[in-house]
């Protein structure tokens, strides 16, 4: 059996997984506490709804986008935790924007957005430019 403990760099002294690791999605960099209370949230869901209820049958961007708002506003407005669950208000936000990104990703979002409106021309507007000096 080899002995797995030896490092055998190639020519430029890179191992060649690092070259090939470096090219694929830095999931490394994703906060480890966001993730487990994530995770949290995402277990109460499945318990309460079904383990990945929104890949069952489509769901509505509008419900998801309004839960995260709704989420966001408690926490900022000083409520830390769901008064349901006990968990973080940011947790469930996370979670609601997740299952979004999922059911995007995965053709299962019914777009219920209103048209496209003026806010992005509007932040871009608005936000100050500051010249670095």
């Amino acid at each position: 059996m080899p002995d797995l403990r030896v490092y055998d760099p190639d020519a430029d002294g890179a191992n060649p997984k690092d070259r090939v690791g470096d090219r694929k999605p830095p999931l490394h960099l994703i906060p480890p506490a966001a993730e487990v209370l994530e995770s949290v949230v995402m277990a109460l869901g499945a318990k309460k709804y079904g383990a990945f209820n929104w890949r069952g049958s489509k769901v509505k961007a509008s419900v998801y986008v309004a839960a995260a708002r709704r989420h966001l506003l408690q926490w900022f407005d000083g409520c830390d935790d769901d008064r349901e669950s006990g968990v973080s208000h940011l947790a469930h936000a996370r979670a609601c924007l997740g299952i979004l990104l999922d059911a995007l990703a995965t053709g299962n979002v019914l777009d219920d957005r209103p048209p496209a409106g003026a806010s992005t021309e509007l932040i871009e507007l608005l936000t100050a430019n500051v010249e670095e000096k």
